[in-house]
């Protein structure tokens, strides 16, 4: 063999990374391999944000885990900071995490009601603490006295546990603190064969063979292919978020959107699309223009900006938006749309789960709930 571990991870974006940054914490052996530059990531096109609200309709398992997660993310972002450490040549925070808060704008009278009415629901389904509230016009004002709101916003629902982070800046992070743990990345080394032997499997990548006793499938949209040579049953499709980003400006928008965000820098992002386009990648003249439009009905500001970027990434869609989180002795997969806001759940729960430790808040998320008896 090439290489050995006691665990391999197969994905190197941020699920994958979160992942295997646990493993190696607990100082477990670990490598991660990480695929080609082609592979369609969703790490890299990513709106960033660490959200609570609105998500999980109909499954109160999932809202509770975002919100256990959202908890642990102020833990594990000043413990990762302290272990990746500034990246070099790279000014500001290692990973521009905020935690003040966010909101989704609604326009009329009816928007109002709507989503007081939709969150009203999603809290009767889980019970628990109420971790949000419905503001109005005026009250979004006081919270962001610079920004100027469009004439159809009525208010917003706010959320305490709401935020952001830079999601480059977090996979850069995170990759920078494996190795420092004692564990390895390999770029370049998308797997090609996954075969079981005596103690475990042997990998075989573009970059040799890896012996290991623990394979971890976390590789986004090639999660259902991979995991099946290992004997899980992990359903994923592809949808297409477009997201266009402006030019900088002086920041005035303090408090992150569902679909309208100004970073640290001054840039706003404008997203995102939901499309079921396959594994088409490309932008659109549409897209970016209803994009634009979204964004200036909750701020005129926008009308005179220059667009600096507008780019396309592929989520990784399970067939009811949760998360799949699949365990056998010798394998385990992870797949799901929500990376950014997860990282602390993967780093934590499932990387201890795998370790032998109780991770019984990820048990609701096996495959079985659409029908599969593996």
């Amino acid at each position: 063999m090439d290489e050995t571990a006691d665990f391999a991870v197969i994905g190197g974006g941020v699920v994958g990374a979160s992942i295997a940054y646990g493993l190696a914490l607990s100082r477990c052996s670990v490598v991660l391999l990480d695929g080609s530059a082609s592979d369609p990531r969703a790490s890299a096109a990513n709106f960033g944000l660490v959200w609570v609200q609105g998500k999980g309709p109909g499954s109160p398992d999932y809202q509770r885990l975002t919100r256990v997660s959202s908890d642990l993310w102020p833990a594990f972002a000043e413990e990762l900071t302290e272990i990746a450490g500034p990246e070099e040549g790279v000014p500001g925070s290692v990973l521009s995490y905020e935690r003040n808060g966010g909101l989704t704008f609604t326009f009329g009278e009816d928007g109002y009601t709507e989503r007081e009415s939709q969150l009203h629901r999603l809290h009767n389904e889980r019970g628990g603490e109420n971790d949000h509230e419905m503001i109005d016009r005026a009250a979004i004002q006081r919270l962001m006295p610079e920004f100027e709101l469009g004439p159809e916003v009525t208010g917003a629902s706010f959320c305490w546990r709401d935020g952001c982070v830079n999601p480059l800046k977090l996979h850069s992070a995170l990759l920078r603190a494996i190795p420092r743990l004692g564990g390895r990345v390999l770029f370049g080394s998308k797997v090609d064969t996954i075969r079981p032997v005596s103690l475990g499997w042997e990998l075989t990548t573009a970059t040799g063979r890896i012996g290991v006793g623990h394979v971890v499938v976390a590789a986004g949209l090639a999660t259902q292919e991979l995991a099946e040579s290992v004997g899980l049953d992990v359903p994923v499709r592809p949808q297409r978020g477009q997201v266009i980003v402006s030019q900088r400006l002086p920041r005035v928008m303090t408090l992150p959107a569902s679909t309208l965000r100004q970073t640290a820098d001054g840039t706003f992002l404008v997203g995102a699309t939901k499309e079921d386009v396959g594994l088409d990648r490309s932008t659109t003249l549409d897209a970016a223009g209803q994009l634009a439009r979204n964004a200036l009905r909750i701020t005129p500001a926008l009308r005179d900006i220059n667009v600096v970027r507008h780019w396309a990434g592929l989520r990784v869609m399970t067939p009811d938006g949760a998360p799949i989180y699949q365990f056998s002795d010798r394998a385990s997969a992870a797949a799901c749309h929500s990376g950014i806001t997860l990282a602390p759940v993967h780093a934590r729960l499932f990387s201890g789960r795998i370790t032998g430790g109780d991770a019984d808040a990820l048990m609701a998320f096996h495959p079985a709930r659409f029908g599969q008896t593996a």
